[in-house]
């Protein structure tokens, strides 16, 4: 059988060998979204041997298995996750690392199993099978160039909600771990993008997928780029104004929200759903003061802040989880924005539903914010300032100032910093003070 081949395994013969191993190995990935949460089970939706699992060298399987948890709304699917699965008789030492488990019973009784991803012959034949077109099993490959051949995979380490492997200095291939039914935004937005000639976001020239569920894409590499965060930390760090660099940020900011209103739908929104939109966050808002008491004392004021966005407004696709690491810029000065997939948490319609650029606008207002609170001391001027360069920057090119509605744009930043809140009550504690002092300033008229 080439190595290339594939078969898919019967479910009822697999699972119940990978079931113990699953259980102690999945939970403690990062992007594992259900931490906390017992696992009480699982079903295989697939399962693909990439390269077969008899023969002499390594095999690659490749699942979609679903969690079952408790705790889930009613009716609602369990959550289904993509995994690929190295097999060996033998783990050489240098794979070590990725090792899962050995499974004990069942058609690869005694074999190894690890994280495939780890491994860089497993990990080439992902890039191969982008090459080469076409279906293997349930799953589909599509290119939009030819693609040379593979360079050496890494894998990238300080992602949470996803997996990347970058090949040479050439490519990314971004693997979503959390799949649902629909076209992911970090496929389908790029794609809209390219075609309206928006030269800010990578296009992506290959993907994979299984069914109606976006599995993987690979985008060119901005190796000679750095993200905005650490740009933006640095610059803290050694004293240095930040405005210059906000400002082309809120520019290309605008150009991407320019391009999508062209490639993609738009509508008018009406009082109406502004008001349920308030009535959204009221409700976030009401949810997040139970999980952390210390936002009681400001629930009237964000009410209020919430109460006070009203009116109309155009409505269309955005970035939907836009902050400064969310960016890159190149040795030239040029901004590019990456990451379309939106909040992983948030369900896929969701994410995908037209909304006002302003939010998008407050998301980035925060992360300046939460940049400046790194500092010691706090250098809120330095905030201050690049907060406004940026909205300078996106009227510059939009033609509309995102401060022209100051009470939708700051219900959104309200917004963005109760998530923060809670968020950061359940995994940061230190880094708490960030968003509530933000809160603080939000709620006092």
């Amino acid at each position: 059988m080439p190595e290339t081949a594939s078969t898919t395994r019967a479910p009822d013969a697999l699972l119940p060998s990978l079931a113990p191993l699953l259980h102690e190995w999945l939970p403690r990935q990062r992007w594992f979204a259900g931490k906390g949460r017992r696992v009480t089970g699982f079903t295989l939706d697939a399962a693909t041997e990439l390269l077969p699992l008899d023969g002499p060298g390594p095999g690659l399987l490749h699942l979609l298995v679903r969690v079952e948890q408790p705790g889930r709304p009613a009716g609602a699917p369990a959550d289904c996750y993509q995994v690929l699965l190295g097999v060996r008789s033998q783990l050489p030492p240098r794979l070590a690392p990725a090792l899962i488990g050995r499974i004990r019973q069942g058609p690869l009784a005694g074999r190894a199993v690890y994280e495939g991803l780890r491994d860089p012959r497993l990990a080439g034949l992902l890039y191969e099978r982008l090459r080469t077109p076409g279906r293997t099993g349930p799953l589909r490959f599509h290119a939009t160039t030819a693609l040379p051949p593979a360079p050496a995979p890494r894998v990238l380490d300080a992602e949470q909600s996803n997996s990347s492997l970058v090949y040479g200095d050439s490519f990314i291939l971004k693997i979503f771990r959390r799949v649902s039914p629909g076209a992911n935004p970090d496929l389908e937005l790029p794609l809209a993008l390219a075609g309206a000639g928006c030269a800010r976001v990578p296009a992506p020239v290959a993907w994979f997928e299984s069914g109606a569920s976006t599995l993987g894409v690979l985008q060119p590499y901005l190796r000679d780029s750095r993200d905005g965060w650490r740009l933006a930390l640095d610059a803290l760090a050694d004293g240095r104004d930040f405005t210059t660099e906000a400002r082309a940020l809120g520019r290309a900011t605008a150009e991407v929200h320019l391009a999508l209103a062209k490639a993609l739908p738009t509508r008018q929104l009406v009082p109406s759903e502004t008001e349920q939109l308030a009535a959204a966050m009221d409700r976030r808002l009401h949810a997040a003061a139970q999980a952390v008491p210390a936002l009681l004392p400001y629930v009237p004021g964000l009410r209020a802040v919430f109460a006070a966005a009203n009116g109309g407004g155009v409505v269309q696709r955005i970035h939907g989880d836009l902050h400064l690491g969310q960016t890159l810029r190149g040795s030239d000065g040029a901004w590019a924005v990456i990451d379309f997939e939106g909040e992983p948490a948030k369900p896929l319609d969701e994410r995908r539903s037209p909304q006002p650029t302003v939010r998008d606008v407050a998301g980035m207002l925060r992360s300046f914010d939460y940049a400046a609170r790194t500092h010691r001391p706090w250098n809120a001027e330095w905030a201050s300032r690049c907060r406004a360069a940026y909205c300078t920057g996106y009227a510059e090119e939009a033609g509309t100032d995102p401060r022209a509605d100051p009470a939708l744009l700051r219900a959104y930043e309200t917004d963005k910093a109760v998530y923060e809140v809670v968020y950061e009550a359940r995994h940061r504690p230190d880094w708490l003070p960030v968003p509530m002092s933000a809160i603080e300033r939000l709620a006092t008229p």
